[in-house]
């Protein structure tokens, strides 16, 4: 029969506890309220009173309702941000990647936005796009372009929320590509270069695939974000923006919760959100495996 010592045993003890302080915090804090959470998507509650179970009713309001097809329509358009904001990251990357004079304070003046307060954020972006004293306008009447009311038109509140929501993913998502790019064997690029290959040919063949992880992560993640985006427009845009035009389903979903005390609706359609997210994400990842390779 197997034994073990004392300490082994006072070790494990010790290991379970670490253990049990997260997990239970994930109970408690995550796990509970999503199972609550799916109950009462199937329920009428007005976050107050008892649950009165209604079925699929909730369910089928959703899709019936023009104001949660409007939402998802602003919060997918407000996505167009995530390859914009890709390919400005990877252009900065390479650029700093060649050893420029100052790489180390341009590296801190972009990040600085990623550890800034969104909500902070938000109000500076909100000052800037004021249609009378704005920093963005001032700058257009130099050259005699008189600027809109950024957050108070349709055409240009969702093209002015996704530049602010590029400006401040920069500094994150180039560092993770200069990570990459500095991880990118050197005898890959002497190779090409014997081989005859331009600049073009090498970026296409060597440096695009090496850094195709960091691509699929980047992607991944930001869809999953861009899916969730809240602070923003409840900051810069309280009230959804003009004619509804800048409201995403997170924001859309926290006007019936605690708006209107629609707890129970607004909990269906965040599982109707938490399953597209699921799915788009899915499809991420096939694609992602179709196209992977091995390095040897």
């Amino acid at each position: 029969m197997k034994t073990t010592s004392k300490l082994y045993r006072t070790e494990q003890r010790y290991a379970y506890l670490f253990i049990a302080a997260p997990v239970i915090g994930f109970l408690i804090f995550a796990m509970v309220p999503l199972i609550y959470s799916i109950y009462g998507a199937f329920t009428n509650w007005d976050g107050l009173g008892s649950m009165t179970f209604i079925g699929l009713e909730n369910f089928k309001n959703v899709f019936q309702d023009e104001y949660f097809y409007k939402s998802m329509f602003n919060t997918i358009y407000m996505m167009l941000g995530i390859p914009i904001g890709i390919v400005l990251a990877l252009l900065l990357a390479l650029a700093l990647n060649r050893g420029i004079p100052g790489t180390n304070t341009f590296r801190v003046l972009y990040y600085i936005p990623v550890i800034s307060s969104i909500a902070a954020i938000s109000i500076l972006w909100q000052w800037a796009y004021n249609g009378d004293y704005g920093l963005v306008n001032q700058f257009l009447a130099i050259f005699g372009i008189e600027g809109p009311n950024w957050l108070q038109n349709t055409s240009t509140v969702k093209p002015a929320l996704i530049i602010m929501a590029v400006w401040k993913g920069l500094g994150y998502t180039m560092l993770l590509y200069l990570a990459a790019l500095q991880s990118v064997p050197t005898s890959f690029y002497e190779a090409a270069k014997l081989d005859g290959a331009n600049a073009v040919k090498t970026f296409w063949y060597i440096t695009l695939p090496m850094v195709k992880p960091v691509t699929f992560f980047i992607i991944v993640t930001n869809i999953i974000g861009g899916a969730q985006i809240f602070t923003e427009i409840n900051v810069m845009t309280p009230t959804g923006g003009p004619e509804y035009s800048s409201a995403s389903v997170v924001f859309y979903i926290w006007q019936k919760a605690f708006g209107n005390f629609q707890l129970g609706y607004a909990s269906a359609m965040a599982l109707v959100l938490g399953l597209f997210i699921f799915i788009i994400t899915l499809i991420q990842f096939k694609i992602n495996e179709k196209n992977s390779y091995e390095l040897d």
